[in-house]
């Protein structure tokens, strides 16, 4: 089964910055595509996780924290598709937080950040370990993006809905073949 890597905080303002498609070559071994420069990987022979991970932090110029997923798990959000068939208003993006774990956050939705018709990023649901919303283009997003690990009391990772939709063809094998 493929897995799906994401790192937490790379490649963001100038800070631990890296070369992604380097570090897939390097990983070359697992056969390891590249998905943009946000520290995105789809694994397709990943073997064990632990020495997936110890490897990948060995070849890493920083400590950074690493989340993983099941390729499949990826595959049935997308097909899925939790924003509906709607396309969004432009000034809004899609996007989904991947927490290091599966937490009971239903309960807690939907959330506007800040609250109020003024809002820049809205939490609309969750599924497992996956936290999805939409954000509007603004200087203060990122700090509010940042507040949904917290709310839940983990450090979390967000990436852009097209990125999710990437890997799941790639997972499918209509996507780039190699890294």
């Amino acid at each position: 089964m493929a897995l799906v890597v994401f790192l937490r905080g790379v490649n963001v303002g100038g800070h631990k910055t890296f070369r992604p498609s380097i570090l897939a070559r390097e990983l070359s071994d697992h056969d390891v595509v590249n998905v943009g420069a946000a520290g995105t990987f789809v694994v397709r022979k990943p073997g064990s996780r632990a020495k997936l991970v110890a490897e990948l932090r060995r070849k890493l110029p920083f400590e950074t924290e690493v989340l993983m997923c099941d390729g499949r798990d990826l595959i049935r959000l997308e097909m899925e598709n939790p924003f509906g068939p709607k396309a969004s208003r432009p000034e809004v993006v899609r996007f989904v937080t991947i927490l290091p774990r599966a937490d009971r956050v239903g309960a807690f939705l939907p959330i506007a950040l800040p609250p109020g018709r003024e809002w820049l990023v809205r939490i609309v649901g969750s599924r497992g370990r996956f936290v999805f919303g939409m954000y509007r283009r603004h200087m203060k997003t990122i700090g509010y993006l940042d507040q949904i690990g917290k709310r839940f009391g983990v450090r979390a990772t967000t990436r852009n809905w097209n990125t999710i939709v990437a890997i799941a063809r790639i997972l499918k094998g209509e996507g780039k073949k190699t890294g």
